[in-house]
């Protein structure tokens, strides 16, 4: 097992991922430890000191004039943490949870929270051990912190709320916390504060989406090729040298790239070159690299932004270089909300244009002789009709997920925290929307294997032929109509896992 070592300037996003989905384990530097004591030390100046200092020793949020005295400050983490877990809805994923606490984590890290090292060496032995908490779908206006979400893996420390064990089997936490080793935390001044004032949940639920995205869009440039096979479409349109320096969008000079690659050799291409008479093909086929490009190129903006905010170091307050202790706005999920509704819009229209592929294969006036809707009898067989339909469902879906959350603001904590961001809102869907993508390549890939095959004798591409084989281990081949939806959920996870690589040359 793998271990990722916390400092202070932070983790990588592949640590992330690490973590969240993997079993790497967490063990936090000397130099954290140090940097969490010496801020402290700051903290406790100011606890002791006659002047109120907000998250020390004052209310919080509309609440903040109240200074609160010594004897109730412990109370008034407690509190802060039990009145904030008041989440509602599904549980969320344990990956965005594992994500969502470790990133809070690397903020206590870094020393700029005032929080003792024992808060985060506790959070750290939580998730070494697998306690996850409950954390519930809603809760986040994605401004003053993941405060909900954050507040629930908070109760946890504590010893207190909703936890399942590394099996997912919900148990009391006393008894999780107890099985591990761990003793549950009393908060002292400012660390309840510390604890659910990031953006950590909306920058986790986005790094995970970027990952799953980067493989989905070298799936769809296999998708599109078996399509381009399926449809006798040609390759010539993807060459090096009408995508760049033609037009220098590196995204799309990749997907060209993946797409000419994976259908080289490919007797179907080749059999029809002589004797076809359509001068272009549709953009559906012609367009997919420009589409897929774009995509690529939208994450890659996304990611600039994400490795933005692995760097950051958000509370409010927040202990700077001198040891002074300052309010500021860098909970406000701003950056991130807008990035993810961008992943959205883009994750709708890649879904779209791969399902205009997939009704293409299905309809005898435009396929170029496949049966109608590839089925074995047609009229007897309904072949692979209504999954289009199910394909056309999700992207319908996607489109309404395209709806943008950033735009949108209500204001809470009577008008104090008047402008929010709702990224959380905007991860959220965004996770809803790529897990449709997923569905929607997948069933491309499914029609186009099928149609490929009816192409035989003709022989596909070395590559496109590869995934066919690979599909052909879990989902069978044309044939009579039988259950499609184990075949459906099949090629899901084929495309979740498959190597979607195609080595290519770029210009």
């Amino acid at each position: 097992m793998n271990t990722v070592a916390i400092g202070t300037s932070g983790i990588t996003m592949a640590n992330v991922i690490a973590i969240a989905r993997g079993q790497a384990s967490i063990s936090i530097s000397a130099a954290a430890l140090a940097a969490m004591a010496h801020s402290r030390k700051q903290i406790e100046a100011l606890a002791a000191a006659s002047t109120p200092v907000y998250g020390v020793s004052t209310g919080f949020g509309a609440l903040a004039q109240r200074h609160i005295p010594e004897e109730l400050r412990t109370q008034l983490q407690r509190s802060l943490i039990r009145s904030h877990a008041a989440g509602t809805g599904a549980p969320v994923e344990p990956e965005v949870v594992r994500a969502t606490m470790l990133l809070r984590l690397k903020t206590l890290a870094s020393g700029r929270t005032g929080a003792r090292p024992i808060v985060a060496q506790t959070m750290a032995a939580l998730l070494n051990a697998g306690i996850t908490p409950v954390v519930y779908e809603y809760g986040s206006l994605g401004c003053s912190g993941d405060l909900a979400p954050l507040a629930h893996c908070a109760l946890v420390l504590m010893g207190e709320g909703e936890a399942t064990d590394a099996s997912g089997v919900a148990r009391p936490v006393a008894e999780l916390l107890a099985a591990a080793g761990i003793e549950p935390l009393e908060l002292h001044e400012k660390e309840g504060l510390a604890l659910i004032n990031g953006t950590d949940g909306m920058l986790g639920m986005l790094i995970m989406a970027i990952a799953d995205l980067e493989h989905l869009c070298d799936m769809a440039d296999l998708a599109a090729a078996m399509s381009v096979e399926a449809l006798l479409g040609t390759d010539a349109v993807f060459r090096p040298e009408l995508h760049f320096p033609l037009r220098p969008h590196p995204g799309q000079a990749l997907s060209a790239a993946r797409m000419y690659a994976a259908l080289s050799g490919s007797g179907i291409v080749t059999s029809h070159l002589e004797n076809d008479d359509r001068v272009q093909d549709a953009y559906s086929l012609r367009c997919a690299p420009q589409v897929t490009g774009a995509v690529r190129d939208t994450i890659t903006h996304a990611r600039t932004v994400a490795e933005r905010e692995l760097q950051a170091q958000i509370d409010n307050p927040v202990v700077l270089d001198d040891g002074t202790v300052s309010s500021n706005g860098n909970f406000h999920g701003a950056p991130l909300g807008y990035v993810l509704d961008f992943l959205a819009i883009a994750v709708a229209d890649l879904g779209s244009i791969s399902e205009r592929r997939t009704d293409r294969m299905l309809d005898k006036n435009r396929s170029h002789g496949l049966p109608p809707f590839l089925a074995d009898d047609p009229g007897v067989d309904s072949g692979l009709m209504i999954v289009q339909y199910t394909q056309a469902g999700l992207v319908s879906e996607n489109k309404r997920l395209a709806v943008p959350a950033s735009v949108d603001s209500i204001p809470s904590s009577a008008m104090q925290e008047d402008h929010v961001s709702m990224g959380w809102h905007a991860a959220r869907k965004l996770r809803t929307a790529v897990d449709n993508l997923t569905a929607i390549i997948a069933i491309e890939i499914m029609t186009a294997a099928r149609a490929i095959e009816l192409r035989a004798p003709l022989e596909p591409a070395p590559r496109t032929a590869r995934v066919i084989a690979e599909l052909r281990e879990s989902v069978p081949g044309p044939g009579p109509d039988r259950f499609l939806a184990p075949e459906v959920a099949a090629t899901v996870a084929y495309v979740r896992t498959a190597d979607a690589t195609t080595p290519a040359k770029v210009r």
